[in-house]
């Protein structure tokens, strides 16, 4: 049964036989999760997040060989879904690791009560605190991994990571008021 076989195994014989239903199950494992990771980063943009999922799944099928298992499947497949997330960002010339002065809240009413959901207020951030604050809040990176990650000092993640919080405060509270 695919569900009591580990990741382990299933990448043993995407890797050893080349089998395409294993790799299908690891995928069918965490395709939604990393799926809804990319989403976050790209700030709802579906087209965007499907386009990183396949890259992800490409380059994770052409580096399982070389996967040592120093962390679990989906850790790793996640780091390359963020490294996808980071190339775009560079190809694009967007800055996801600062965002330069103050940021203020403004929000578009959402519906006839005026409320947002978490979802759409993270859309809303800057990509700098969206990223970090799904790194940290959503994924559980601590700020060391954070700064490994994107190249950036552990002391920016919390910096970064603070002010995503304050934002997101400021996102919920407007809305708040307008319901």
């Amino acid at each position: 049964m695919e569900d009591q076989t580990s990741d382990r195994e299933l990448a043993h014989r995407v890797v050893a036989h080349g089998d395409e239903a294993a790799f299908r199950a690891l995928y069918r494992r965490h395709a939604p999760a990393v799926y809804r990771f990319l989403l976050r980063l790209v700030g709802g943009d579906a087209t965007e997040a499907e386009d990183l999922m396949q890259e992800t799944w490409l380059r994770a099928a052409h580096g399982l060989a070389g996967f040592h298992w120093g962390s679990a499947f989906r850790t790793w497949v996640t780091g390359i879904a963020l490294n996808r997330f980071r190339e775009l960002a560079r190809r694009k010339g967007r800055r996801i690791t600062e965002v330069e002065g103050e940021w203020e809240a403004t929000v578009a009413v959402e519906d006839a009560a005026g409320r947002i959901d978490l979802e759409r207020a993270l859309e809303l951030l800057p990509p700098g605190f969206r990223t970090v604050l799904v790194l940290h809040d959503v994924e559980g990176l601590t700020h060391e991994e954070i700064g490994a990650r994107l190249g950036i000092a552990h002391g920016t993640s919390k910096s970064q990571l603070h002010r995503a919080r304050r934002a997101m405060r400021k996102l919920l509270a407007v809305n708040l008021e307008m319901a």
